[in-house]
């Protein structure tokens, strides 16, 4: 038995398919959300960018202010004057953080405190002896004493920034829902005294 499509039918769907009404309309609904995300991805790794340069430039005035003799008690002010210039640019709810770690000289900068290696595992245990750089009373693997030490010291200045994304389609690119930023300056103290730290020792567990 032969099914006959009625000619109205017929010529409705004819319509349909040389119909091009609301084609662009469609074509945007695929490629919108892409377009979107690409600007919106662009202008979030700028903004991104541009605070990141603006930390690092605030540490470097930061450092240099702290190289001064007066600097532990303008500590609070600098410390301030840097979070002031980062607010300028990043959301209200941002977090600020500094962190201070002073060392004898540069070379100690990042390196642990030293032991002494005797079952030669590279790990400090079985009660073996540390020079306690720091002074905190346990071996540490990075030797920075906190804070922004005396005259002559080597200081790593640091500020960590977190701050939630401007735009609200970082989820779909993969990406956090919270930037941070780290930097960091390296500066040394006037010599306004003699530089004096004595080192303890200290066994490991």
């Amino acid at each position: 038995m032969t099914r006959t499509t009625h000619p109205a039918a017929r010529t409705l769907l004819q319509r349909l398919i040389v119909d091009r009404c609301g084609a662009t309309l469609t074509e945007f609904a695929f490629v919108g959300p892409v377009l979107i995300l690409m600007v919106m991805g662009i202008f979030d790794m700028a903004h991104t960018q541009y605070t990141n340069a603006m930390v690092n430039g605030a540490m470097q005035k930061a450092g240099r202010d702290l190289t001064l003799e007066s600097a532990g008690t303008r500590q609070a002010g600098v410390d301030e004057l840097v979070r002031e210039q980062i607010m300028n640019v990043v959301p209200d709810s941002a977090i600020i953080t500094f962190e201070r770690l002073s060392h004898f000289d540069f070379t100690d900068i990042g390196e642990p405190e030293e032991f002494t290696d005797d079952n030669a595992d590279n790990i400090c245990n079985n009660n073996e002896v540390f020079a306690d750089a720091n002074g905190n009373g346990q071996w540490d693997s990075d030797r920075g004493r906190d804070g922004i030490g005396g005259a002559r010291d080597a200081v790593v200045y640091t500020a960590n920034v977190t701050y939630p994304r401007l735009f609200p389609m970082f989820g779909l690119a993969g990406m956090p829902r919270n930037v941070t930023l780290r930097a960091s300056t390296v500066l040394r103290n006037q010599p306004f005294a003699q530089q004096n730290r004595a080192l303890d020792t200290g066994n490991c567990p």
